[in-house]
């Protein structure tokens, strides 16, 4: 169309029409039932055909495959590759307003181009597709490019993903940009990976560094950065509500450091995400967990509570399986399933018994509903695990050491066990004298063994006096010839008349049916 001006006011508009001939004609589009169909459905159908039971006509779903290819009294609501024998189609052509779908009465009518692409879908074969979000990914062809800057110096197609953006570019007739300079790119990927600007230094590094994987280099020393666990974690932090504080009430202060500090070394560290998972909803009951796995069950203990002195426990128990629920849908599935908490999800194949099945997985966190939240379990700083990896070695050298010393007086000493003491025998002490700093008695056992009783029995302290040595019971060994040959230890404790020193001692608590349950004190 064009526009002309002439001497009057006025316009005048010449048209210029084009014509093509059949055999021209473009090839019908491919109809994707989630793309093109399930939209119209879902506008005009579904109300009285779709997921909720009580409002429901007909018996009709045409939100389940079932439902939509469903036979009965030799009516057929789609016949794959047949609109004329498809139910539906003939009830949204029909003129006859008491067989047209959607009925005049409802107020959304379709318009042609939609029951034109219900007949080309159900004409391509009607092929159906569930949600897209419970389709399991596929991986698509790479798609072919040729041509300027698809190869030459330097080359676009770098990687699988640069196919699929050039392709969808000369869709749309348009090229890629230049390639950004070196001191663009550092800050970019600096800024991508750690959340932080480079120094001076490292793009000064990566603009002088002509390798041909310079790029590459630069990408593991970020990653090998402290900081990029950091920016990894920022994500993951809010999606599984993490704050210092209680959120209900006088929100007040609670400390969960250490759980984001678990977060930090599982990105550093290329934690799988499987074992991942399996920490942070169950690490405190994997077997022997280590300290770390059971911080990162603390993710149980990230929602909101409340210290209210006036809040009902039951309510907020049931508050707090709720909110469970709700996160470790959102953060792990990819769904929601807050409206289940109240009835079967309409859209989704989501249930109320899903909802509290998954609850109960959560029901045996040991937690106060209402009040103060109970000391976190104590982490060993970077330095404290530094000194306790030191001691470990130190511990397991020593070890070493006195396990090879055992091992070879075994090996050199014929009497190796009576030096070893591998014969000596644990005594029972008598006391000569006890005290208590306090009002509770000790009374002593039948056994020999001592009990405290009174109010503040355990509570206050015991002092107990013994000998400092102990009578020998090292006897004289028989010889052959008759002749007894003073035992080492004997001869060694000749001068204490016959009384060794104690060397050891061994406390034992015992259980008692007296005990908060039985004990041991």
């Amino acid at each position: 169309m064009k526009l002309q001006s002439s001497g009057w006011t006025g316009l005048v508009i010449g048209c210029v029409l084009v014509t093509t001939s059949a055999d021209a004609a473009p090839p019908a589009m491919k109809v994707d039932f989630n793309r093109d169909i399930r939209p119209i459905l879902s506008n005009v159908c579904f109300e009285c055909h779709g997921p909720d039971g009580n409002q429901r006509k007909a018996e009709l779903r045409l939100d389940t495959k079932d439902g939509v290819f469903r036979s009965q009294d030799d009516v057929t609501n789609v016949v794959a590759g047949k609109p004329a024998e498809s139910e539906i189609y003939l009830r949204v052509v029909s003129t006859d307003p008491e067989q047209r779908m959607p009925p005049p009465k409802f107020g959304k009518q379709l318009a042609k181009e939609q029951t034109d692409l219900i007949k080309l879908w159900i004409e391509q074969g009607a092929e159906w597709k569930g949600h897209w979000a419970f389709v399991p990914p596929t991986r698509p062809d790479l798609p072919v490019v040729t041509g300027p800057r698809a190869t030459g110096q330097p080359p676009f197609l770098r990687t699988p993903i640069d196919q699929f953006i050039l392709a969808e570019l000369r869709e749309h007739g348009l090229q890629p940009n230049p390639e950004a300079d070196r001191i663009t790119l550092g800050r970019r990927l600096s800024f991508d990976l750690t959340g932080l600007p480079p120094t001076v230094a490292e793009v000064d590094a990566f603009v002088n560094d002509k390798s041909a994987d310079a790029f590459e280099k630069l990408v593991d020393k970020l990653l090998a950065s402290p900081h990029f666990g950091e920016r990894m974690a920022l994500h993951w932090m809010d999606l599984v509500r993490f704050a210092d504080t209680a959120g209900y009430h006088s929100d007040n202060p609670r400390d969960i450091v250490p759980y984001r500090d678990y977060v930090i070394r599982s990105f550093n560290a290329n934690l799988p995400f499987d074992q991942f998972t399996r920490e942070q909803l169950a690490g405190d009951l994997l077997p022997s967990p280590s300290v770390w796995q059971k911080v990162a069950s603390g993710y149980n203990r990230l929602l909101q509570t409340t210290e209210e002195g006036g809040a009902q426990a039951k309510e907020y128990i049931a508050k707090y399986a709720a909110d469970r629920v709700r996160n470790v849908s959102s953060v792990w599935l990819g769904t929601t399933m807050g409206c289940c908490e109240c009835h079967d999800h309409k859209y989704d194949p989501l249930t109320q018994r899903d909802f509290y099945s998954l609850a109960a997985f959560f029901a045996d966190v040991q937690e106060t509903a209402v009040g103060r939240r109970e000391p976190g379990l104590p982490v060993p700083s970077e330095e404290d695990e530094k000194q306790l990896t030191q001691l470990d070695q130190s511990i397991a050298s020593a070890r070493k050491h006195l396990d090879d010393a055992v091992a070879t007086l075994v090996a050199t000493n014929p009497n190796s066990e009576q030096v070893l003491g591998t014969t000596s025998t644990w005594t029972v002490l008598d006391p000569i004298e006890t005290k208590v700093q306090g009002e509770s008695q000790l009374v002593k056992q039948p056994d020999g063994s001592y009990k405290s009783s009174g109010k503040a029995a355990g509570q206050e302290t015991y002092v107990l006096t013994f000998n400092g040595a102990l009578r020998s019971h090292h006897a004289p060994r028989d010889e052959p010839n008759g002749k007894k040959t003073p035992n080492a230890d004997s001869a060694r404790h000749a001068e204490r008349d016959g009384y060794v020193p104690i060397t050891g001692f061994r406390l034992e608590a015992l259980t008692d049916d007296e005990l908060p349950a039985k004990g041991p004190g």
